[in-house]
């Protein structure tokens, strides 16, 4: 338990000793209305434009008529967990408490369901609010195997989806491999991944490609679906999910895979 008042530790060194995330302890930043359909139109042209750094973002917000700041823009991106996929130089680090870990799949062949999965998380718009979107895919077949929505950027519900997916497999990858956020760096989801068998792949530098198919999925159920149902409320936006990617695994078919449904692939 943390003691703010602790008279040898500070919360910083606290966090670092029960690792938790230091962000944790600070209050959630106030968002107002006008923030919230600010951070609509942000994620529709992060959703457009994925290669979009904050300076882009910002001067395309001011062709739309919002008189916005580049400061603003990367306040609500860090709330929306949104940042541009293109490569770039190594600007972020995981925490410094956290181990890092190798990058398996440079020039790995992937050629068969269960080798490889990966894991993203994504901001979803509702009427007055929002919530995030995590999935776990297999990258084989672009199936996704598990998802969970939150209304913070916690840890545990990334881990409650890897968990279900491995129910779902009937066992763990050989490789799990994520990017460098502090979701997939901290000691909740480093041990779930372990004890389940896969080894931890993440690498910052390789995330833009590594997550080309799922950047595409989350295109596809925003501009398909989220942003033309404008959920009420987090039941609503769970069901809508729910049926879009039933529909995604089981009817949608990829020219990438011959033409074929994710699911047939994963389990032909």
């Amino acid at each position: 338990m943390m003691e703010r008042d602790h008279s040898q530790l500070s919360l910083r060194r606290q966090a670092q000793l029960l690792d938790i995330n230091r962000n944790r302890l600070e209050p959630r930043p106030r968002i107002t209305g006008e923030d919230r359909r600010l951070m609509r139109e942000l994620d529709e042209l992060h959703t457009r434009w994925p290669v979009f750094g904050q300076r882009k973002l910002m001067i395309e917000l001011r062709r739309r008529g919002w008189p916005v700041g580049r400061k603003r823009v990367r306040r609500l991106m860090g709330v929306m967990g949104l940042e541009a996929i293109a490569p770039k130089p190594r600007t972020s680090q995981p925490s410094p408490e956290h181990k890092k870990y190798p990058y398996l799949l440079r020039d790995l062949p992937v050629t068969r369901p269960d080798q490889v999965w990966c894991a993203d998380i994504t901001y979803l718009p509702i009427h007055g609010g929002f919530a995030y979107l995590v999935a776990i895919m297999d990258w084989h077949s672009r199936a996704v195997l598990a998802w969970r929505i939150n209304n913070t950027l916690e840890a545990g519900f990334c881990v409650a989806a890897y968990q279900a997916a491995v129910r779902a497999a009937g066992g763990a990858p050989e490789i799990m491999n994520t990017d460098q956020g502090v979701q997939f760096t901290g000691r909740e989801w480093i041990t779930a991944v372990e004890s389940s068998g896969a080894r931890v792949s993440m690498d910052g530098r390789g995330r833009w490609l590594d997550n080309v198919f799922i950047e595409r999925l989350w295109r596809s159920l925003k501009c398909e679906d989220i942003y033309l149902r404008d959920y009420g409320d987090l039941a609503a936006l769970e069901t809508g999910v729910r049926r879009w990617l039933n529909d995604y695994n089981h009817e949608r078919i990829h020219q990438g895979l011959g033409y074929a449904r994710p699911w047939d692939v994963y389990r032909p």
